[in-house]
């Protein structure tokens, strides 16, 4: 039986603020802890969203793609999907949205997710392009990112909340990554207007982190030098 309580994490966000991009781990592994997830490629090649246990791709050049088992990661979440349903919501801001999720959920101190199914208003997301080593820090290869927007679109959203103790191994806070129904958007939020749907809920008590033992240039890092919380939330939030 899949264990549903648990989140799957391979890598760290801190691990990308450097520039630790190599890809650790393959697409295959990842499913064999979830079916449902986001991440991203190698040389941040893209942003991902797992769905049904279908792994989608929106590249930099705002292409979708379904990638193949042997693509390689430096970070993901994955998790078996078994939400309830929380609120249905009618044309909700997303700050409203996000405050009355956290108060419904009662649940800051751990690790959640959030799935939306429903149309959205006024939606921005981006893609990283793929870049080759030497790698630069995330915030100079975030740079190299394209935006992309719908006045009005219908689909899926994925969201990790991490608590604010586990700012850096995650991002604290919501993480959210979208997939259209008709598969010709997507991407990682950054920001949308509002939504009318559904929201559902699903709680974590254990927490799987996964790290890159294998990979030199990780192993020998020092993160001391590195101003991981502020280049995390400028990347990611």
């Amino acid at each position: 039986m899949s264990k549903t309580n648990i989140l799957y994490q391979h890598g760290t966000l801190a691990l990308l603020v450097p520039g630790l991009l190599d890809g650790t781990l393959t697409m295959n592994e990842l499913l064999k802890h979830g079916d449902t997830g986001i991440g991203t490629g190698e040389g941040l090649d893209g942003e991902l969203i797992i769905l049904d246990g279908t792994p989608y791709q929106l590249d930099g050049d705002g292409n979708i793609n379904i990638i193949d088992g042997d693509f390689i990661m430096p970070f993901a979440n994955s998790h078996f999907a078994d939400y309830a349903e929380m609120m249905e919501i009618e044309n909700i801001e997303r700050d409203d949205l996000q405050s009355q999720i956290k108060q419904a959920a009662n649940s800051d101190n751990t690790f959640f997710s959030i799935k939306i199914t429903g149309t959205f208003k006024n939606m921005t997301t981006r893609a990283v392009r793929k870049s080759s080593k030497p790698y630069d820090s995330l915030a100079k290869t975030a740079e190299n990112q394209n935006t992309f927007n719908k006045d009005e679109v219908t689909g899926t959203l994925i969201s990790y909340h991490s608590p604010t103790l586990f700012d850096g191994a995650a991002v604290g806070g919501f993480h959210s990554h979208f997939l259209s129904n008709d598969h010709s958007f997507g991407g990682h939020i950054l920001s949308f207007e509002s939504v009318t749907g559904v929201v559902s809920f699903q709680q974590f008590d254990t927490l799987e982190q996964h790290l890159p033992t294998d990979n030199k240039e990780y192993m020998e890092h020092d993160f001391s030098k590195d101003n991981i919380l502020d280049d995390v939330h400028k990347a990611e939030g």
